[in-house]
């Protein structure tokens, strides 16, 4: 039996066929582009990742936390979900909305 020489990448495509599908960086960044031209309220945006992909919007003023769950539930269809609010770790004067990521 002859041994495969082909090379597969970490998702089981072969390298050749790499090209045809964006990097994970070019997926996280076109993510973040599309983040800061939509939510123009977020102050800080950052990703963050456990086991599971994660996207923290960091707001300063209360009354635009509805608006930004609101703008991030419409986005990507359907690419964000369970939207929840929480402290901001070492801003007690920011409102941060959190969101799973699904790619």
């Amino acid at each position: 039996m002859p041994k495969d020489a082909t090379v597969y990448s970490i998702d089981s495509t072969t390298s050749r066929t790499d090209t045809a599908r964006p990097s994970l960086n070019d997926q996280l960044s076109a993510i973040l582009d599309e983040i800061r031209e939509r939510i123009v309220e977020a102050d800080e945006i950052t990703l963050d990742f456990d086991g599971k992909l994660h996207v923290h919007l960091d707001v300063k003023g209360g009354e635009d936390v509805p608006l930004v769950e609101a703008k991030l539930s419409e986005m990507g269809n359907g690419m964000f979900s369970q939207i929840s609010r929480g402290a901001t770790p070492n801003h007690p004067f920011l409102h941060r909305i959190s969101a799973l990521v699904t790619i």
